[in-house]
């Protein structure tokens, strides 16, 4: 995507001017990512990309990292390499004389953000993550088709969890044959994989541990990983081993019917939190809302969450391009969880569901 990350930078040096910033600062990190195409290393070790308003974008890195980050960043990004000799805030600094207002990288770690304030003692700091979100949040169609590709790799892992779900093995002793198949079906890395049986499937972030699974367990299974072009996955679904309570086949169908409430209810222009309500109204009014205790779901993108957030009593629309999680969930402690989760993407008539894998409760054999 070089000429995407060229028509990035643009709009983000016009974004930041647009917000009154002189320069946006962007350490390792998404945003990075994002703009650049270069996933550099967090190092102790300065790397800053400085995007002024007006002028070239130009690339700071460590002389050890100028080899990887050359071959990265798109043809004509200038890129200086500084020795270990010199101060490399002292090297960005000496770009930016002059300037009243700096847009610092939501993820910058603290001590360069004290370093940079130090350095630029008369330019007023605020974060950048408000302008470059306006960019991010709504895809192009490459990054569309990039969130395609992902939801279609974690679909595959999904239709394989036959051969690894089964009782009589721990959650942590899956999850491994998970993290290898998130692989093997197309991911560059394991972003996480959630296994959360019986009544860990209450935690909706279970960190999948020694619990051997028993038959007639529900059994949430959250996984996620990362593609070669940079974009995420983000796809669960809930299995019982054996055959469950009839209480958790009718609270399962109620979640089935809130989630597919929400799909529908997605579409240019609908707020978010009406989004949010069309499931949580159905889950309140099955008696489950109370157990319903997080946002509907999340956007995504280069990075598994990140804007916009699908969430009670947001007033923002949603618009063509948004790609974002719909993901209710009851969570009953000490007995027992579910989670249905589809990436969707907002189109012009609607909206596109990117995971087809059934949503049905999957009741897999004891063996």
């Amino acid at each position: 995507m070089t000429q995407d990350h060229h028509d990035r930078l643009d709009r983000a040096r016009t974004a930041a001017g647009e917000a009154g910033i002189d320069a946006l600062l962007i350490t390792p990190g998404a945003a990075l990512r994002y703009l650049t195409g270069y996933d550099a290393l967090p190092l102790e070790r300065l790397t800053c990309l400085i995007v002024p308003s007006h002028g070239p974008v130009s690339l700071v890195v460590p002389a050890l990292e100028e080899p990887a980050a050359r071959a990265s960043v798109p043809e004509g990004l200038t890129v200086t390499a500084w020795p270990e000799t010199d101060d490399p805030v002292d090297v960005v600094a000496a770009q930016l004389r002059g300037v009243r207002r700096v847009g610092l990288d939501d993820e910058m770690w603290a001590e360069k953000v004290l370093r940079f304030r130090a350095a630029m003692p008369a330019a007023e700091q605020t974060l950048a993550g408000p302008v470059l979100s306006r960019l991010r949040v709504r895809k192009s169609g490459a990054e569309i088709d990039a969130l395609r590709a992902a939801g279609a790799a974690i679909d595959r892992v999904h239709a394989r969890m036959g051969e690894w779900l089964r009782a009589g093995r721990t959650e942590a002793e899956v999850a491994r044959d998970i993290a290898a198949a998130i692989v093997a079906e197309g991911h560059r890395q394991v972003d996480f994989v959630i296994v959360a049986s019986g009544p860990n499937s209450a935690s909706p972030h279970h960190d999948s541990g020694e619990r051997v699974i028993e038959a007639g367990d529900a059994v949430v299974v959250d996984i996620g990983g990362t593609i070669e072009a940079g974009y995420c996955s983000d796809e669960t679904r809930t299995y019982a081993v054996g055959e469950p309570s009839a209480e958790f086949r009718d609270a399962y169908a109620v979640l089935q019917r809130a989630q597919q409430a929400a799909v529908r209810r997605v579409g240019p222009g609908v707020t978010s939190g009406a989004i949010d309500a069309a499931a949580r109204d159905a889950l309140t009014d099955a008696g489950l809302g109370e157990y319903f205790i997080h946002r509907t779901g999340h956007g995504i993108g280069v990075e598994t969450h990140e804007e916009p957030y699908i969430m009670p009593g947001s007033a923002e629309p949603v618009e063509p391009g948004m790609a974002f999680s719909i993901e209710p969930g009851f969570y009953v402690p000490g007995r027992h969880g579910a989670r249905i989760e589809d990436i969707v993407v907002v189109t012009e008539a609607g909206v596109e569901l990117l995971n087809h894998r059934p949503r049905e409760l999957q009741v897999l054999p004891v063996r």
